[in-house]
């Protein structure tokens, strides 16, 4: 047995499971998400507790089988509290702005500012104007959207200038030796 898969998940409060035709549906009070199951992989429902279960031992079954735990898991996780990523920018002149919770502009040093629009169910707040939090239920979409916008100007290794996740450590190089 997979040791991620064999994990019960645990329903709490307030969200409903249901799987028809191969498709969880997990429903909270943040929002509703959708996944579709693979092949061979089923869920049983006893009470609060969800428990996930392959068809057989091959590999491909083993591997799905903690996956889609993880992945049910976070959907539960998703709809009750929510995902969050908080990014920081590092420049003199670099800022972010949200003018709704759904668009952020950001000034990176480029010759105009950016837009960034957010896709469906997700949100942006604006703390500080160094610092961007988005929040989503969907923890793919939440972490594809901050990596996304991490790409438009990456940290750069001489003087740390750019956008980086909350805590990451960029790894400095030496600039140019006097002579």
């Amino acid at each position: 047995m997979s040791r991620i898969g064999r994990n019960p998940i645990t329903i709490p409060a307030g969200v409903s499971l249901e799987v028809a035709d191969g498709v969880v549906t997990v429903t909270g009070p943040n929002a509703t998400m959708y996944r579709n199951l693979p092949e061979g992989i089923t869920l049983s429902q006893e009470g609060d507790v969800v428990t996930v279960d392959r068809s057989s031992e091959e590999t491909t079954q083993k591997s799905l089988h903690g996956l889609t735990r993880t992945l049910v898991a976070n959907m539960v996780t998703g709809v009750t509290t929510g995902w969050t990523k908080e990014l920081e920018i590092i420049g003199v002149g670099y800022r972010a702005a949200t003018t709704s919770p759904a668009v952020l502009d950001l000034a990176l040093g480029f010759s105009h500012p950016v837009k960034f629009n957010a896709p469906e169910g997700v949100t942006f707040e604006v703390p500080t104007p160094t610092r961007v939090i988005i929040k989503g239920a969907d923890k793919e979409v939440v972490g594809q959207v901050a990596a996304t916008i991490r790409k438009i100007r990456k940290p750069e290794p001489y003087k740390g200038k750019g956008v980086r996740y909350l805590g990451e450590k960029v790894l400095r190089k030496a600039g140019k030796a006097a002579k």
